[in-house]
């Protein structure tokens, strides 16, 4: 059902999208809601609910939330929803596989490029650039400060709450803080948006579109909605972020011209000594 309402996503009329995301963005409490509840959280009438629901192919709100709930169950709890607990090591690799390059591939549908010309124009005209995240998107604000950092800019990362705060309090402007949440529920990184938007500084989120964070950063660049971290382990969701900063530092590099590339270059040449020469056959 998750993954209908995604593709059908942008051939639904304004009222009925505004639906949608309401569910994506959090699908396991829609399931416990009532058709009033979700109207009202989706700033849409009852009966564009209902019109919604039957849209895909059910008999009304109820019916809905049966099948809704049927696909949160479904795959392993706590592993992914690509696969079955009795699934054999072939199985299971290949439906990692297929699931991840058919979920990069919708989201390469969905991004938005508008969105991505604003956070790279951000980012070349940035003092100092800091990447946070928290968990599992910890990992991917590292990752960025390694790609980043060959910018000749100050680049750090950081995965600790109360650096976080601390980096966001001493910002200023033209200092730019991108904060990295699939989910954008993590209320210490809200919390940490909003000091930092006090200081002047830039904040851009990459985030699900319409969620906390998303709503208190002035340059969101939306994530799809993907998996249900709450439920499954994060895996595909990471690597859409990963492949979001990669399309950044990409959009980095175009930027700064040719003029650039000998400073890259240099970087490269660094390692050579620490390598194995290619043997040739």
């Amino acid at each position: 059902m998750l993954k209908k309402i995604r593709e059908k996503r942008d051939q639904l009329n304004k009222s009925e999208r505004k639906v949608a995301d309401t569910i994506l963005l959090n699908p396991s409490v829609v399931t416990q809601l009532s058709i009033a509840a979700l109207a009202k959280s989706a700033g849409v009438s009852e009966p564009t609910v209902n019109r919604f629901c039957r849209s895909f192919l059910s008999k009304g709100f109820p019916d809905f939330k049966i099948q809704l709930a049927k696909s949160l169950v479904s795959g392993s709890l706590f592993v992914t929803r690509s696969v079955e607990k009795n699934d054999s090591a072939e199985q299971y690799t290949d439906k990692i596989f297929t699931s991840t390059i058919a979920t990069l591939d919708a989201a390469r549908k969905q991004v938005d490029v508008e969105a991505i010309a604003t956070v790279v124009d951000h980012l070349v005209q940035a003092k100092q650039i800091a990447f946070f995240g928290l968990g599992a998107s910890g990992s991917v604000a590292r990752d960025a400060q390694h790609k980043f950092f060959r910018f000749n800019l100050p680049v750090v990362a950081y995965d600790d709450v109360l650096m976080q705060r601390m980096v966001a309090a001493a910002s200023h402007t033209g200092d730019v803080i991108v904060i990295i949440s699939y989910t954008g529920r993590t209320k210490d990184l809200v919390e940490i948006a909003q000091l930092a938007n006090s200081t002047g500084a830039t904040v851009v989120g990459i985030t699900l579109e319409n969620s906390p964070l998303a709503k208190v950063c002035p340059v969101v660049l939306s994530v799809p909605h993907v998996e249900n971290t709450d439920i499954y382990m994060p895996m595909i969701s990471r690597l859409t972020q990963l492949t979001l900063l990669d399309v950044l530092a990409t959009g980095v590099t175009l930027k700064r011209g040719e003029g650039f590339h000998q400073h890259l270059d240099k970087i490269k040449q660094s390692l050579q000594s620490t390598r194995y020469a290619i043997e040739e056959k």
